[in-house]
């Protein structure tokens, strides 16, 4: 109901996939790209608690088995995601997700035979994580960053000033070329997002 990000990352050699968000019936579309490229899918990394971007979680974990990973200051939207109910539309099925790892800033991963750093990213949420393989030069970065704006700081456990810094000083610092794969909306540039974006300059 929501127009929500996904991101399946797939590794033919290992036979490793790694699911980044899980919107409401993402399994179903997850499902046959796993059995054509012939991988499992190993873990899913949630970047918030917010339930557009964890709704399909508990679906994938009971289909595929994978560890979940986020950060323990959503922990509550993750166990009661009743507590969105006012934030959701009605008719939306809330159903909780247990996390398996706790991760945070400065964590490290190791994901597909590569590195994957950890940023504690919040203001839009209190557990919003960001997601950068160095060698690709990719981020995932939940709902901080957009292309030409940022997340919403008016939900509960939001604030403005804590996202900007959070923007500033982690996803800012990342290299010009990075591309930032967002929660909703096209890919951008942190290059271009330090130049145009109206709501953060770098």
């Amino acid at each position: 109901m929501i127009p929500t990000n996904a991101y399946l990352l797939t590794e033919a050699a290992s036979g490793n996939a790694v699911l980044v968000d899980a919107p409401l019936g993402i399994w179903d579309l997850v499902e046959p790209i796993l059995v054509r490229e012939g991988c499992r899918l190993e873990a899913l990394w949630l970047t918030h608690g917010h339930w557009d971007h964890t709704q399909g979680a508990a679906e994938v974990v009971r289909r595929s088995g994978a560890q979940v990973s986020g950060h323990r200051a959503d922990q509550p939207l993750y166990e009661t995601p009743e507590i969105m109910r006012d934030l959701s539309p009605d008719g939306i099925p809330l159903e909780a997700v247990k996390v398996d790892h706790w991760i945070g800033d400065g964590d490290r991963l190791e994901a597909l035979g590569r590195e994957v750093r950890v940023g504690h990213v919040p203001g839009h949420c209190p557990g919003s994580l960001m997601f950068y393989f160095p060698t690709e030069k990719v981020v995932f970065g939940g709902d901080a960053l957009f292309k030409g704006s940022v997340g919403r700081t008016d939900f509960p456990g939001g604030d403005a000033a804590v996202l900007q810094n959070s923007i500033r000083t982690r996803l800012y610092t990342l290299p010009d070329e990075t591309v930032v794969l967002a929660g909703h909306g096209r890919a951008t540039t942190i290059g271009d997002e330090k130049r145009f974006n109206p709501y953060v300059r770098g």
